[in-house]
């Protein structure tokens, strides 16, 4: 991996570093949230129509076709869609289903990358839209020391109110990543980041090392204008195929691991898909970073 990842090697008689990736289409080739749809039709949560919308919602997602309009109807539909659902029955399925699912769409690419900063000494950050039962599954899948996401309020009966506490988008993944420089004692001007999306350029531009993943052209543009290095990842290989001794961990561990529910991601993840739009909406809600 040397040459485009130059820099690697930490000096650890420095302060502290860290390496910071969005999710969806820079470390994994689809919508984190989108792919657990069929899971959640198997346990009840949807039915085939909703099945259907999530699949065009993923569409979108993928093509980076639909304006920010269009993705403003399609999260309030999706919030509305995750009021009442069980919390302990969501985060069941996500353990359950989660290596089936998101094993294969893993990018050979980024893993390695991510081997490559925990080598070098510093912590690797998951940053995204999606809600934290489905980051911080995936998350300890890939060995991630902490998880940036989006949280959904819980009701006192378990179950999720669809109201969102915390959105971790745009200029807010930036303000969660200053945080946890000041509580970690990261050195931001030497710390990394990677994305796929324009929206994510305050995050790039918060660190010394920003790296534009799979761009959209919005990113694409400014990277070429300010001179950040490209990369392009597109080998999904599955972890047992990397690490021929891997396992996953046992059932029970993720179910801890899993967080409060996959409505989170649900009602977040049309946030995310909307960061495809080329015009970049203004959002004043605070990043939930959960350490």
């Amino acid at each position: 991996m040397a040459g485009a990842y130059a820099r690697l090697v930490e000096n650890h008689s420095s302060p502290r570093t860290a390496a910071f990736f969005d999710l969806d289409k820079t470390v994994i080739a689809k919508s984190s949230t989108l792919t657990f749809s069929k899971s959640f039709y198997q346990g009840g949560l949807i039915n085939r129509r909703d099945v259907l919308r999530t699949a065009y919602v993923q569409f979108v997602f993928l093509a980076g076709g639909a304006d920010h309009d269009q993705m403003e109807r399609m999260r309030e539909y999706l919030s509305a869609l995750c009021k009442g659902w069980n919390v302990q029955q969501v985060r069941e399925l996500v353990a359950e289903t989660l290596h089936d699912l998101i094993d294969p769409i893993i990018y050979d690419e980024a893993a390695s990358l991510i081997e490559e900063h925990h080598t070098a000494g510093r912590d690797v950050v998951i940053v995204s839209t999606s809600g934290t039962e489905v980051v911080e599954p995936i998350g300890e899948l890939l060995g991630a020391d902490r998880v940036v996401a989006t949280r959904m309020i819980v009701g006192s009966d378990g179950c999720f109110t669809g109201e969102v506490e915390y959105y971790a988008y745009g200029p807010t993944k930036a303000e969660a990543i200053k945080e946890l420089a000041k509580s970690e004692g990261y050195d931001l001007t030497r710390c990394f980041a990677y994305s796929d999306s324009g929206t994510d350029i305050p995050m790039l531009e918060s660190v010394g090392h920003p790296y534009a993943v799979n761009p959209d052209r919005w990113l694409r543009r400014e990277a070429i204008a300010r001179e950040w290095p490209i990369l392009v990842f597109n080998r999904p290989v599955p972890l047992k195929k990397r690490l021929p001794a891997f396992s996953l961990p046992p059932r029970p561990a993720l179910l801890a691991a899993a967080a409060v529910g996959a409505a989170a991601a649900t009602a977040g993840l049309v946030w995310y898909a909307g960061r495809r739009a080329r015009r970049q909406p203004g959002s004043t809600v605070k990043a939930y970073a959960r350490i």
